[in-house]
């Protein structure tokens, strides 16, 4: 199964750091960085904010369990977002390109 895996970092520089040892591990096809992204959340029982960066990562489930292990390992928030959703359908040669790419 395809996944599409959200993570946000505090700043470009750990986003890229993350995106490519994800991509040199073969743990993601593709990592897209999204700059600038404004944050609103509950945090220690008030609301917080902050100024974040976004990673898309193109990954297979069977990825997944590395993928949360090497960001939890690498992050330097004591609770990253890592959160994955189903690819439901897609463009089959992108699609097998994940899977080749993954492999």
């Amino acid at each position: 199964m395809h996944i599409v895996i959200f993570i946000t970092a505090p700043n470009k520089k750990e986003a890229g750091h993350i995106a490519k040892k994800l991509i040199q591990k073969k743990l993601a096809a593709c990592v897209n960085i999204i700059a600038n992204i404004d944050s609103i959340f509950w945090w220690k029982a008030k609301v917080d904010s902050a100024k974040e960066v976004l990673l898309v990562v193109k990954s297979t489930k069977s990825k997944l369990a590395k993928i949360i292990k090497l960001v939890k390992a690498t992050h330097s928030y004591d609770t990253p977002e890592i959160i994955a959703l189903p690819i439901i359908g897609g463009e089959k040669k992108y699609l097998k390109w994940i899977d080749d790419s993954v492999r």
